[in-house]
C-alpha cells in the first residue's frame, strides 16, 4: 500500500511516521518550496504527546520544549481566580508541552527524511488535482508560482493534510467557500524576559473581548530570560483581514496602546508587546464541521478536515490524534474504503465537537463567566469554583483528554 500525503505540516508529518511504523509506504508532497521552522508557539497535550512518545520522540522534544505546569486563568486586573495542574503534574503519564511550532514541524521533517528517506518527501509541490479510479489515486502537482507540473504519481490512498486553505477539501467541496471569520483577531508575538509565576506556568488573562495568553517555549539562558511566547485576542469586528496568514506583520504600538493599563506585580503585559521583535496578526476563524471527510480513497486530516479556533490547546493536538488512528485503520482494515471509513467514523464526529465546543470559548468560557459576574473585580470568597470546575472537567471529556480515560490507554 502507498500513502500520498499533501501537506508537510504537524499533522501531515505525524501521519507520515505513523503510516512509516506500520509498514506503510508514504510519500510526501508539501507546497513552499523550503520548510523552514515558521510560526511561535503552541501547547501540545498529554493525548498528542502520548502518540509522539511510541514515536519515539519525547525525549528529543523535552530538550528543548517546556513542561507545563499549570494553567492558572486571571481576570484584566491580574486577580486569579482559576488554578490547575496540567501534564504529569496532574497524574497523566505523559507530559504537557509548551514548545515553538516551527521547531517541532522541523523535527518531525528531520525524523521523515531520516526514517522514510529524502525521496519520500518533495517541496514546491502544490497539488494541483487528483483523480481516482478502482486501481488507486493519482495527483499532479505543481510550481505554485510558475504552474509547472513537478509530480504526477499515483498511490492508494490521498490524504489531505494541506491546512484550513486545503486543495484537497476544495476539490471535493467546490462551493464550500472561504473559511469562517469570528470577528476576532489574534496578535501573535514572542519576547524574551524573566518567566512568571513558578517559571512553567501558562497564563490567561481577560475576557473574550480582551485576552491574553502567555507562556514560556523555551528553557533560561544564561541570564535567566526565556522565550515567552504570548497571543493576544480583541474582538475587533469586521476586519480587513481575509486569510490566516502567520506571518502578516501588525502595528506594535497600537497593541501596546491595548494593553497599557495591564500591568501586575507578577506580568508587566504592556512591556512584553512593547518588546517584542515582531508581532503578527490574522484573524481567527474556522470552518463548518463537514457530514464527510472520505470519498473513496480520498480523505482529510487535521486543518484541512477540521480548522478550529486556537483555544483550549487542541489544533496541533487533534491532527496527532488523526494521524495515529488513520495509520492503525489503514494497517487493520481489509479494504482501503473500509479502512478511511473506519478513521473517518471516529476522528470525525470527535474533532466536530472540538470545533463546535471551541466556538462556545471551549475552557475559555470561564473568562466570560467572571467577566459578567464580577465586573469590577471579586473578593476570593466570592469565587464560584464548582461551577468553574464543571466547564473545564466538560472540555477534557469533549476534547479527550480527561486523565482515567487517556492513563488507560498505551
Amino acid at each position: 500500500m502507498k500513502v500520498i500525503i499533501a501537506g508537510a505540516g504537524i499533522g501531515g508529518l505525524t501521519a507520515a511516521l505513523c503510516l512509516h511504523e506500520k509498514g506503510i509506504e508514504v510519500e510526501v508532497f508539501e507546497s513552499v518550496k523550503e520548510i523552514k521552522p515558521l510560526g511561535v508557539g503552541i501547547n501540545t497535550l498529554p493525548h498528542c504527546i502520548r502518540v509522539l512518545t511510541n514515536l519515539g520522540l519525547q525525549e528529543k522534544i523535552a530538550q528543548w520544549a517546556v513542561e507545563t505546569s499549570d494553567l492558572v486563568y486571571f481576570n484584566r486586573y491580574g486577580q486569579q481566580f482559576w488554578s490547575e495542574p496540567r501534564g504529569k503534574n496532574a497524574g497523566y503519564k505523559w507530559p504537557q508541552f509548551s514548545l515553538h511550532r516551527g521547531k517541532l514541524q522541523m523535527l518531525l521533517f528531520d525524523e521523515c527524511v531520516l526514517r522514510l528517506g529524502e525521496k519520500a518527501i518533495h517541496t514546491n509541490a502544490h497539488l494541483e488535482s487528483f483523480e481516482q479510479d478502482s486501481t488507486g489515486v493519482t495527483a499532479r502537482f505543481i510550481d505554485k508560482n510558475t504552474g509547472e507540473i513537478r509530480y504526477t504519481t499515483k498511490g492508494d490512498v490521498l490524504i489531505g493534510a494541506d491546512g484550513i486553505n486545503s486543495e484537497v477539501r476544495a476539490q471535493l467541496y467546490p462551493n464550500e467557500g472561504p473559511p469562517l471569520y469570528s470577528e476576532n483577531v489574534l496578535y501573535r508575538g514572542t519576547t524574551f524576559m524573566q518567566p512568571f509565576l513558578n517559571g512553567r506556568s501558562m497564563a490567561m488573562i481577560g475576557s473574550l473581548k480582551q485576552k491574553m495568553v502567555a507562556y514560556p517555549i523555551s528553557q533560561p539562558d544564561k541570564d535567566g530570560l526565556v522565550q515567552m511566547n504570548w497571543v493576544a485576542n480583541i474582538k475587533e469586528g469586521k476586519s480587513t483581514l481575509k486569510e490566516r496568514d502567520w506571518n502578516r506583520q501588525a502595528d506594535q504600538q497600537r497593541l501596546v496602546k491595548k494593553y497599557k493599563e495591564w500591568q501586575f506585580d507578577w506580568l508587566d503585559v504592556k512591556t512584553m508587546v512593547e518588546k517584542a521583535d515582531a508581532v503578527y496578526e490574522f484573524p481567527m476563524s474556522d470552518r463548518d464541521p463537514l457530514e464527510k471527510w472520505t470519498f473513496g480513497k480520498v480523505s482529510l486530516l487535521g486543518d484541512a478536515a477540521h480548522p478550529m479556533y486556537p483555544i483550549g490547546s487542541n489544533g496541533a493536538s487533534q491532527a496527532i490524534l488523526d494521524a495515529e488512528y488513520l495509520a492503525e485503520s489503514l494497517s487493520q482494515a481489509s479494504s482501503i474504503e473500509e479502512a478511511l471509513l473506519s478513521y473517518e467514523n471516529e476522528r470525525r464526529p470527535a474533532t466536530g465537537k472540538v470545533v463546535l465546543q471551541n466556538r462556545k470559548k471551549g475552557p475559555d468560557q470561564i473568562m466570560d463567566m467572571m467577566e459578567e459576574w464580577f465586573p469590577q473585580g471579586f473578593e476570593p470568597n466570592e469565587i464560584p469554583h464548582d461551577k468553574l470546575k464543571e466547564v473545564m472537567d466538560n472540555y477534557r471529556k469533549v476534547a479527550g483528554f480527561d486523565k482515567e480515560t487517556l492513563n488507560a490507554k498505551k
